[in-house]
C-alpha cells in the first residue's frame, strides 16, 4: 500500500481483507452475477462482474499480502492477462452451446427449474465440483493432460490472477468434465451463466495472495491456504487438495492435507521436473506438445 495511507485507514482496511473480503467475493460478488441474470441483462454484463473481482483480487493484495514480494511482477503479466482473457472469451463463447445442449439432454425434466435461481447454481456448483475435482486429478496422472495441466503448475509466484492461467485446451476438457452431467439434465443457460462467473471468482480466491482468513471453512472450502499446498512442487507436484469448489472430494479420496504453520515462498512453486519452464504466452502453448514436455505430475 502506498506509504501515503492514513495508519488508522491502512488498519481498517487490513481487517476488512482479513475477515470481510472472503464473505464479499463469495456471497457479495457472486449474488450481483445471480441477480444480473434474473434481471435478464446482457451475458456480457458477467465479463464486467470478472473484471470488477480482479480488481479486488489486486486491491486486496495489496492491503494485505501473504507474500508482499508476490505481487511484483516476474516477466508473467502480460502472460497471465493473456490466459485470462482468452480463457474467460472462451468461457462466454461456450455458453453459447448451452441451449442447443438442454434441447438434447435425455432427461431435462430432471432439472428442478422451478427452484429458485440462487438454489439451481447451488445444485450446479455441487454436481460441477465432483466432475471438476476427478477431471482435475486425472490431469496430474494421465500424461497427455499432465502436459497441458503443467502450464498452470508453472507459476512462482501465488496471486489471484493465475488462477485464470490455463492452457485453453486443458481448462476446455476440464470444464467438459465438470459441466457434461449437468448439460446432460438440462441445465438451463441462465445458471450456466453464473456457474461460470463463480468458477472464476473461486479461481481469484483460490491463488490469492491476500492474507484473508478461512476460519471453519478451512477443511472445507477449497481456498487459498489449503490451495497453495496442491502447488508444492516436492511433494508430488500438488497430488492433493483437487478440489475447486470444496474439499469434500478430497476427503473421501484421501488427498486432503493441511498443516497451519507451514509457510510458502517461491521456492516452493514451479516445476520441479522442468524448472525453467516457458514464461512466454504462446510459448506457453505450444510447450505441451514439445517431445521433452514434462510427462506426468507424479514425483519428479
Amino acid at each position: 500500500m502506498p506509504t501515503t495511507i492514513a495508519p488508522p485507514v491502512l488498519a481498517i482496511a487490513r481487517f476488512l481483507v482479513r475477515y470481510a473480503y472472503l464473505p464479499f467475493m463469495l456471497l457479495g460478488v457472486n449474488g450481483a452475477a445471480i441477480w444480473l441474470v434474473a434481471a435478464d441483462a446482457p451475458k456480457l454484463w458477467l465479463l464486467a462482474v470478472v473484471a470488477f473481482a480482479v480488481g479486488c483480487s489486486f486491491a486486496a493484495e495489496r492491503v494485505l499480502p501473504y507474500r508482499p514480494a508476490w505481487n511484483t511482477p516476474r516477466g508473467d503479466g502480460r502472460r497471465d492477462t493473456a490466459h485470462a482473457f482468452v480463457n474467460e472469451v472462451f468461457t462466454l463463447a461456450g455458453l453459447a452451446v448451452v441451449p442447443a445442449a438442454a434441447a438434447l439432454a435425455p432427461a431435462p425434466q430432471a432439472w428442478p427449474d422451478n427452484w429458485p435461481l440462487w438454489c439451481q447454481v447451488l445444485l450446479a456448483i455441487a454436481v460441477a465440483d465432483l466432475g471438476l475435482t476427478l477431471a482435475h486429478r486425472a490431469s496430474h496422472h494421465v500424461g497427455w493432460l499432465w502436459r497441458l495441466h503443467a502450464v498452470h503448475h508453472s507459476v512462482t509466484r501465488f496471486y489471484g490472477f493465475n488462477g485464470l492461467m490455463k492452457h485453453p485446451l486443458h481448462q476446455t476438457l476440464e470444464t467438459l468434465g465438470g459441466v457434461t452431467p449437468l448439460l446432460l439434465l438440462g441445465m438451463p443457460l441462465d445458471v450456466a451463466s453464473v456457474l461460470a462467473t463463480a468458477v472464476a471468482v473461486q479461481l481469484l480466491l483460490q491463488h490469492s495472495n491476500a492474507d484473508y482468513r478461512t476460519g471453519l471453512l478451512t477443511p472445507v472450502l477449497a481456498l487459498n491456504q489449503g490451495h497453495r499446498f496442491h502447488h508444492l512442487k516436492w511433494a508430488g507436484i500438488g497430488d492433493v487438495n483437487f478440489g475447486l469448489f470444496t474439499l469434500v472430494w478430497d476427503h473421501a479420496m484421501g488427498t486432503y492435507t493441511y498443516d497451519p504453520d507451514r509457510q510458502f515462498t517461491s521456492d516452493d512453486l514451479g516445476m520441479a521436473a522442468k524448472p525453467h519452464y516457458p514464461n512466454t504466452y504462446l510459448a506457453q502453448l505450444a510447450e505441451p506438445f514439445r517431445p521433452d514436455a514434462p510427462r506426468t505430475g507424479a514425483r519428479p
